[in-house]
């Protein structure tokens, strides 16, 4: 008699989706050179996949007062007084 080959089940392999402050609306600023959306720059951008998780954290604390600062008259919903 054959018998079945033991089942192994495989750990699920998940990761936590990197934090991200993109809110898919993406439009550089040219006098800023920040993304109108979130706040970043576009070398930010381009850098963000292989960034660490403190890199990014970092990044992403900074955020809210480089908003304000390069667009003052507008309303930021996520934004947390300085």
């Amino acid at each position: 008699m054959i018998q079945a080959a033991p089942k192994f089940s495989s750990p699920k392999l998940s990761s936590p989706k990197p934090s991200s402050p993109c809110n898919k609306t993406c439009l550089l600023d040219a006098v800023s050179g920040l993304c109108e959306g979130c706040g970043r720059t576009r070398n930010e951008i381009a850098l963000w996949g292989s960034m660490t998780e403190p890199q990014r954290q970092a990044v992403m604390a900074g955020l809210p007062e480089r908003l304000h600062q390069a667009f003052p008259h507008r309303a930021f919903p996520n934004r947390v007084a300085p």
